[in-house]
């Protein structure tokens, strides 16, 4: 988070829009940060967009004379949305999405996973750790103050209030997640 993917998306659709293609941008309904019509980025820009949240829903923007779908926030979608991207490609449409690809946890989130195997082209931004200020990976969700607990759930939609960039060494999770995770990795390392 707040490594500029949202602010990236809506630069390539102003690149496509002049180049006069017809876009279609869409976004989960879950993200109901601002409005479920509309997807924004840190920076305040904003931008309309449908709302979907399956395979069906995405399928429904399959149309005549849609050059372009955009999808923000892809971490949320589940499975069958590789297949409605799939289907969108086949049917001759540049697929452009924006997501991150992993949890609080630091684990590959949903189907993110798949779709960087897929992809044709894959741009990956870094935020700024707000602790030392190094290009940060890691997305840490904080709950009063302190990193969340490792069983938290997975979904949390929320913004600065909620998460914080993070670099390698300033990431942290839970004592006993990160002792199972040196555990395993010394039994494979020696």
């Amino acid at each position: 988070m707040f490594g500029g993917k949202t602010e990236e998306l809506l630069r390539q659709l102003r690149r496509y829009e002049y180049a006069k293609k017809h876009v279609v941008t869409i976004k989960h309904v879950i993200d109901n940060r601002v409005d479920v019509n509309v997807i924004n980025s840190h920076a305040g820009r904003t931008r309309q967009a449908l709302p979907a949240h399956d395979e069906k829903s995405l399928c429904r923007y399959i149309k005549e004379g849609v050059e372009v779908i955009a999808i923000d926030e892809i971490q949320f979608f589940p499975e069958g949305a590789v297949r409605a991207i799939d289907k969108m490609i086949n049917a001759g449409i540049t697929v452009v999405v924006a997501g991150i690809d992993t949890t609080f946890r630091g684990e590959p989130f949903g189907i993110v996973p798949t779709l960087l195997a897929k992809a044709d082209d894959v741009i990956k931004l870094k935020g700024i750790c707000v602790i030392c200020g190094e290009d940060a990976r890691h997305t840490q969700r904080m709950v009063n103050g302190q990193p969340a607990e490792w069983n938290s759930p997975t979904i949390l939609v929320g913004g600065q209030d909620s998460y914080e960039s993070r670099c390698r060494n300033c990431f942290s999770i839970e004592k006993e997640a990160a002792h199972t995770l040196a555990t395993e990795s010394s039994t494979v390392c020696p």
